[in-house]
């Protein structure tokens, strides 16, 4: 299944990486029903987006979502901006910051790309604004670590759809 989808805020078009469907993760699996289900698009600078509609069950304060809920939503981003980039890596730092709230039932865009690639470490940032105006709400930078070559085979076989269209 091939999708594209339209940049709003950069008019790039943008394709939809190959996620594979039936796992229980948090952050992409369609299979956990208290999940995110997010899906990824990438463009050909190799930024990684996803868009996120706070619902109720994402709420912290009344109105506003969970800030751990934000911070899942931009690690997840960047973990698949990583993938984008054909390496397999886990989250060992994230610091997050809270710009604006995030109102629940407003449409956002958590977009996440590499800063710096350094041995086994990558650096990482991200942002989430709202789509209806582009106003920063949170914004992230992170450190991970790259997998083993044969946990990386794994989570490749586990993870990615090789039946979906190729990424850009």
């Amino acid at each position: 299944m091939s999708t594209t989808q339209e940049s709003r805020d950069s008019g790039s078009i943008g394709q939809e990486l190959a996620v594979r469907q039936d796992h229980y993760c948090f952050g992409c699996g369609r299979e956990n029903p208290h999940g995110l289900k997010l899906t990824f698009f990438a463009n050909d600078s190799g930024e990684v987006w996803t868009d996120w509609y706070p619902v109720r069950e994402n709420e912290g304060f009344t109105g506003m979502a969970h800030g751990g809920v934000i911070s899942t939503v931009l690690d997840e981003v960047m973990g698949w901006a990583i993938h984008h980039q054909n390496i397999w890596a886990v989250t060992g730092k994230l610091s997050v910051s809270f710009r604006k709230p995030v109102v629940i039932g407003e449409p956002t865009r958590a977009t996440a790309r590499i800063t710096e690639e350094h041995g086994r470490k990558l650096k990482l940032t991200a942002d989430l604004r709202r789509i209806s105006d582009g106003q920063l709400l949170a914004e992230a930078e992170s450190v991970f670590i790259k997998v083993p070559q044969q946990r990386a085979e794994e989570w490749q076989a586990r993870y990615f759809d090789p039946k979906a269209s190729p990424q850009i």
